[in-house]
C-alpha cells in the first residue's frame, strides 16, 4: 500500500456535486442551444468553397450566397481550417437543404407563358429566365420571346417555341446549376472562388443514420451492463453505467456549447469514449475486488480509496498519452476528423475523472448493502 493516499472517498460528495453542476449546465445547453448537426443527421447538401483570398469572412460568404436559390435562405457557413491551408486561401463549408433539380424547359416555358399572358414586363421575364440560365443567356432568350406574337399562336405552340429557346441554355444537372450560380455570385462580389466538393444526403438516409446511431449507443450500454454484471456484480455494473452516462452527457454538452459539428465522426468519438472510459473503470473495479478479498475486515470506503490510489498513476499515464495524440489532431487535423478529435479530447479528460472520482466512490453504499 501507499504510505500517503489521496482521499478520493472522503471528498466524493464534493466531486459528485461538481459533476452534477456540469451535467446540469450541459443539459441546459443541449436543450436551449442544441447541436450543430452535420449533414448526416439533417439531410441536405454540403458544398465546400475555396476562395483565393485570406480576407474573406464567413459573413461575407453567407450574405453573398443567400438568395441564389430558395434552399440558400437558411444556409449554414463554417470556415474549414487545416494545417495545409495556404496563406492566401480561405475554405468554407456551406450546408443547405436538399437542392432540387433546375426546371425543365417545358415547365419553365409554361411559367413564362403565364407571365406573358398576365402582362409581365420584359425585366420580370428576364429575371425569371436568369434564375435557370444565367444573365447573359436570359437577355438573349427574352429578346426572342418578346418578338413572338402570342395572338397568332395557341398555348401549346407558344410553350413549345419558348421551350425550344430555353433548352440549349438550361443545365441538365442541379449540381452544375448551383455551382455555376455560386461562382457567379462570388465573382460579382470580387471573390475569385471555386467549388471543390459537393455532397448530398437524402432525408431518409439521414433518418436512418440517426436511428442507427441511437441504437448503437443503447446496445453498447446494455452490453456493458451485462458484461460487468457477470465480470463483477450488478452493483458495479450500475456504477459503470452511471459513469458512462456522466461522460457522454458532459461531452455532448461541450459539443453543444462550443458549436462543434455533431456528425458521424463525433458519434464515433462518443462510442470510443464509452470503451475508453469503461476500460479505465474496470481497472479500478478489478483492484477493488482484489483488495476486498485480501482485506476482508477492512472498511469498504478505505478499500475503495486504497484501490484508486494504487492505480491512479497508471490511469493518468494512459490518459496523458491518449490526450496528447487527440489534442494534436484537434489542432492540426482537417475538417473530416475535427469532431472526432474534439470529442476524444474532452472525453479523455472526463473519462479519466469519472473512473477515479465517480465510478468507484458512488458504489460504496451499494456495496455495503449488497
Amino acid at each position: 500500500m501507499m504510505n500517503r493516499e489521496i482521499d478520493f472517498v472522503g471528498k466524493r460528495t464534493i466531486f459528485i456535486t461538481i459533476s452534477l453542476i456540469i451535467i446540469a449546465l450541459s443539459v441546459i445547453s443541449i436543450y436551449t442551444k442544441g447541436f450543430n448537426l452535420g449533414l448526416e443527421f439533417t439531410g441536405g447538401s454540403e458544398i465546400t468553397i475555396l476562395v483565393h483570398s485570406s480576407n474573406v469572412k464567413e459573413a461575407d460568404v453567407r450574405e453573398t450566397l443567400r438568395g441564389i436559390a430558395p434552399e440558400f435562405e437558411r444556409l449554414r457557413v463554417t470556415r474549414v481550417r487545416s494545417a495545409t491551408d495556404k496563406p492566401n486561401e480561405s475554405k468554407f463549408s456551406v450546408i443547405v437543404g436538399k437542392i432540387y433539380t433546375a426546371q425543365t424547359p417545358e415547365s419553365l416555358a409554361k411559367d413564362i407563358y403565364g407571365l406573358l399572358k398576365s402582362g409581365a414586363t420584359k425585366d420580370q421575364i428576364e429575371r425569371k429566365i436568369a434564375d435557370s440560365t444565367g444573365k447573359e443567356a436570359a437577355a438573349k432568350i427574352t429578346e426572342e420571346i418578346m418578338k413572338m406574337d402570342l395572338s397568332k399562336l395557341s398555348q401549346e405552340d407558344a410553350v413549345a417555341r419558348i421551350a425550344g429557346l430555353l433548352r440549349p441554355h438550361l443545365v441538365s444537372n442541379e449540381k452544375d446549376y448551383i455551382v455555376s450560380k455560386i461562382i457567379e455570385a462570388l465573382k460579382e462580389k470580387g471573390f475569385d472562388a471555386e467549388v471543390v466538393s459537393f455532397s448530398e444526403i437524402s432525408g431518409s438516409a439521414a433518418e436512418e443514420i440517426r436511428r442507427g446511431t441511437f441504437t448503437a449507443i443503447i446496445v453498447a450500454i446494455i452490453a456493458i451492463l451485462i458484461y460487468i454484471t457477470f465480470r463483477f456484480n450488478f452493483v458495479f455494473g450500475l456504477g459503470a453505467i452511471i459513469a458512462l452516462v456522466h461522460d457522454v452527457l458532459i461531452t455532448l454538452g461541450f459539443f453543444s456549447f462550443f458549436g462543434y459539428e455533431m456528425n458521424v465522426p463525433a458519434v464515433a468519438a462518443l462510442l470510443t469514449l464509452i470503451g475508453y472510459s469503461l476500460n479505465d473503470t474496470i481497472v479500478v473495479y478489478d483492484r477493488i475486488r482484489e483488495n476486498m478479498r485480501k482485506f476482508r475486515r477492512m472498511e469498504i470506503g478505505r478499500i475503495v480509496n486504497t484501490s484508486i490510489n494504487q492505480v491512479i498513476m497508471r490511469s493518468i499515464n494512459t490518459s496523458l498519452t491518449t490526450f496528447f495524440v487527440v489534442f494534436v489532431l484537434l489542432l492540426f487535423a482537417g475538417k473530416a476528423i475535427k469532431s472526432f478529435a474534439f470529442g476524444m479530447t474532452i472525453g479523455t479528460i472526463v473519462g479519466t475523472y469519472s473512473s477515479l472520482y465517480i465510478a468507484a466512490p458512488i458504489v460504496i453504499k451499494w456495496v455495503k448493502r449488497w
